[in-house]
């Protein structure tokens, strides 16, 4: 099979009367085929060849429908991101599986907004639909997509929301000189991201974004009134979902968290799920042409290949069994694949979190140390000054933000050399040790504002006294002047062997921006807060204060217990 028919545009009617429109590829030949589905916002023009060779798709006996969907492109509606989602995504599965040439299967791909728009169509129960394979989305938007620890995702909502806006504007159906001068100044907002669009305030509605006339990533209407968070939600809607699921996941992306909390929510309801989980940031998992390189530190060619193969052929062999019935594989069964960056090898694991990982203390001590040993001294603590008009400024770390911010492991020592971060840091480890899974901090912290945010990040040291993140979490609080809270911080998941010889080290302090907004420190919320003060802030670390990081320690192999497959 080598010819492919394409139809551009295709009228796709909702069930409110709504058109949307999409483009099909199919087999030139006979016969009745599974289609695969990819429902998103960023122009169905744009091939998706990264996440799956349509073409080597269609050829292998699929036919592939790429939507705009609504109000996007050649898409008819309003354009409100995931309002419409679970209605749009359920009538056009629907759509798609009575196609002529369709033998009534569907499956959904797409990463990101396209892997949401998977998980919206499986909530809404469309029959048709029979596996998803999600890359890179989230769980719970109040976890990543909008807000982290109780902050604004500030970087990611400011740089989509004028990357949306400025392929908006010519649908608002206003005149030339108006639509340029809209995409001009959203031009200009994108290209004074560093220096002052970023900066400005309130946070919470962000003149810049205000003045698009377009609606954010969601973050506004949030604000507003927290249920519209529903309409992007997975977590908690689990139960209404009971197809196969892949998820495809990376240590370095925004949404590493809640591609593992779906999956670990779908292994507790008996479902059959599986995850891929590589060295990769948002984008890398579908591009091989940085050659395993993420942030400053390359993982090697075979980062790129899950167990040894391409995302295309692995969304093939997932699709070939549950639409075309072919024999299932070990690559059907439920399980986790997971690259760990350090060891760099890719290896098969039965479940998430690892059953046997050992919850591990490391706590912070006087004079800068962290020790495995419980704390002995007595009223011992740690003090600097956070100023919001001079924040620390985000480097590496779990963020899509734009060319000038990009993901991954990054040197650590301007950030390290200021005041307002304290550093701690442990003695050269005797052995390896592997760190896998949720890593959480426990702070025992006090500020003199009513208001502020403790941010504490896990870097690895090397023998050449090189700090590079692997995690980092931001915890907001609402508190009384000077009152000792006991403040929990999750750094999210991770996977590293990190080597003898090499030192931990963990930074606490109250700001990464402008991955997350700043908090003022003065309580006002973030839709009005516009005035800034420094906070004198304060991490006490003595016996009964043992301000700690738990780690997810994977005991060595011994030679008397089976290692883990390697793939």
């Amino acid at each position: 099979m080598s010819d492919i028919e394409i139809e551009l545009d295709v009228p796709v009617p909702m069930r409110d009367g709504t058109v949307l429109r999409a483009d099909v590829y199919r087999p030139a030949s006979e016969g009745r085929f599974p289609v695969l589905l990819s429902r998103g916002p960023y122009n169905k023009r744009f091939r998706l060849d990264t996440v799956l060779d349509f073409a080597e798709a269609v050829e292998a006996g699929y036919i592939v429908v790429l939507q705009d969907t609504r109000g996007r492109f050649a898409s008819d509606g309003e354009w409100l991101p995931w309002k419409y989602e679970r209605n749009d995504g359920y009538d056009s599965v629907e759509w798609a599986a009575n196609l002529p040439g369709s033998n009534g299967r569907v499956g959904m791909f797409g990463g990101s907004y396209l892997g949401s728009t998977q998980w919206s169509a499986a909530i809404a129960g469309a029959p048709s639909l029979k596996t998803i394979v999600p890359n890179v989305t989230w769980s719970d938007p109040e976890n990543g997509l909008m807000f982290r620890g109780g902050a604004i995702e500030h970087g990611l909502n400011t740089w989509w929301t004028l990357m949306m806006s400025m392929e908006q504007f010519p649908k608002d159906g206003l005149d030339p000189d108006t639509t340029m001068g809209k995409v001009v100044g959203a031009i200009t907002a994108m290209d004074t991201l560093d220096e002052q669009t970023y900066w400005q305030l309130p946070s919470g509605a962000l003149p810049a974004l205000k003045g698009t006339g377009h609606p954010d990533i969601g973050v506004d209407r949030a604000l507003v009134d927290p249920a519209t968070t529903t309409d992007c939600r997975v977590d908690g809607i689990h139960d209404a979902i009971e197809l196969p699921t892949l998820s495809i996941a990376g240590w370095y992306d925004v949404f590493v968290q809640g591609s593992l909390d779906n999956y670990t929510a779908m292994r507790q309801r008996g479902r059959t799920a599986r995850i891929i989980v590589g060295a990769f940031d948002h984008y890398t998992h579908v591009s091989a042409w940085q050659g395993g390189r993420i942030g400053d530190v390359n993982y090697g060619l075979m980062s790129t290949m899950p167990g040894g193969q391409t995302i295309t052929q692995i969304h093939r062999e997932w699709f070939d069994h549950w639409l075309k019935d072919e024999p299932a594989t070990a690559a059907h069964e439920s399980g986790v694949l997971l690259f760990t960056m350090g060891a760099n090898q890719w290896r098969v694991e039965p479940e998430w979190p690892l059953a046997r990982t050992v919850a591990t203390p490391l706590y912070l001590t006087s004079d800068s140390a962290l020790t495995w040993e419980e704390p002995t001294a007595s009223a011992d603590s740690t003090k600097f000054t956070y100023d919001p008009a001079n924040p620390v400024l985000t480097r590496g770390g779990n963020v899509v933000m734009g060319v000038g911010y990009p993901a991954g492991p990054v040197d650590q020592r301007e950030v390290e050399a200021r005041d307002d971060v304290l550093v701690f840091t442990s003695a050269p480890l005797d052995t390896d040790v592997e760190i896998t899974g949720k890593v959480t901090a426990t702070l025992f912290a006090a500020t003199d504002g009513p208001s502020t945010d403790w941010v504490v990040r896990l870097c690895e040291v090397d023998q050449g006294g090189v700090s590079r993140n692997l995690v980092d979490g931001i915890t907001r609080v609402q508190t009384q002047p000077n009152r000792i809270e006991e403040v929990e911080v999750d750094l999210w998941s991770t996977s590293v062997l990190v080597k003898a010889g090499h030192r931990l080290r963990v930074h606490v302090t109250s700001s990464n921006f402008p991955r997350w907004d700043r908090n003022l420190n003065t309580g006002e919320p973030v839709t009005e807060g516009t005035q800034m003060r420094a906070a004198q802030q304060r991490i006490l670390h003595d016996n009964e204060h043992p301000s700690r990081l738990v780690l997810p320690v994977i005991p060595a192999i011994t030679a008397e217990e089976p290692a883990a497959v390697q793939a």
